[in-house]
Parts: structure tokens; C-alpha cells; sequence
């Protein structure tokens, strides 16, 4: 069996999606990020965010008046359970089913679940199966 490795946090800073109705999505995004164990910050200003996903409305200073259109946005769960979780909080808080949990043909073990936010964006939980991890994550600390 070939050996295959998976990098993770070092290609993206940030996404920013812009939404129509903040509070649907924020009620969505909590739910779901509840499940994943990742905190949603934020609130002023017409945006809030959740690590490197921003959301905003489309009159917040960043966003220029425009909606993104719909895009695919996958978040690392620590096991089946989580994927499952995610999926059941999606749906409880007004996502749509574009995938239920089970396992995909990417990769050996690789289980996702996929849902459609309030927007359309296709938002998915991933489980890449037993795999050991170098870190949790990356912590970037500032000095000031």
C-alpha cells in the first residue's frame, strides 16, 4: 500500500464568505462549530468569525456591497461521531442535507457529511480516518 500524507493550515490565511442574512448564518455557523469544538468570535461591524472563516453581510466595510456566490468549505472533525454531530446541528439550524454521513472514495477512510449553509455554500465535516497528528494546531502569538 502507497503511503500518502495530508498537510493541513499552511496554504490558507483566511476565507471570507458574504452572506445574506447574518443572523441565519451565525445561528448556523455556531451550531455546527459547537460540534467541532471551534468558537465563533465577533459580532460588530456586520461580520464575525471562527479561525480563518470570516462571514460578513454584504454592507460590511470588506465585503463592497457583494455577495461571494456559493463555494465548498471542508472542516476537520476528530472522528465519525463529530461528522455526524456536525450534520445533525447543520440541519437543526436550517442547513440543507447535499451529502449525509458515510465514507467517500477519496481516500481510504476518508467520512464526510455535507450540507448547504443559509447561502447555498456547500459546508462539509471530514474524518480522514486513524491517523497520527504532529499538532493540534498552529498557534500564532503576536508581541506588542
Amino acid at each position: 500500500m502507497e503511503i500518502q500524507q495530508l498537510h493541513r493550515g499552511r496554504l490558507i490565511d483566511h476565507i471570507q464568505l458574504v452572506v445574506a442574512d447574518l443572523d441565519a448564518s451565525r445561528a448556523f455557523y455556531e451550531a455546527v462549530f459547537g460540534v467541532l469544538g471551534i468558537p465563533v468570535s465577533g459580532g460588530g461591524d456586520g461580520f464575525f468569525w471562527a479561525d480563518e472563516l470570516v462571514v460578513s453581510s454584504a454592507d460590511s466595510e470588506a465585503a463592497l456591497g457583494k455577495l461571494t456566490g456559493r463555494c465548498h468549505l471542508a472542516f476537520q472533525a476528530k472522528d465519525r461521531a463529530m461528522v455526524e454531530a456536525f450534520y445533525k446541528a447543520g440541519l437543526a439550524q436550517g442547513g440543507r442535507d447535499h451529502g449525509a454521513p458515510g465514507e467517500r472514495p477519496y481516500h481510504p477512510g476518508y467520512y464526510a457529511a455535507f450540507l448547504l449553509d443559509p447561502d447555498g455554500n456547500n459546508i462539509e465535516a471530514v474524518f480522514h480516518g486513524e491517523a497520527e497528528r504532529s499538532a493540534e494546531s498552529i498557534v500564532v502569538t503576536f508581541e506588542g
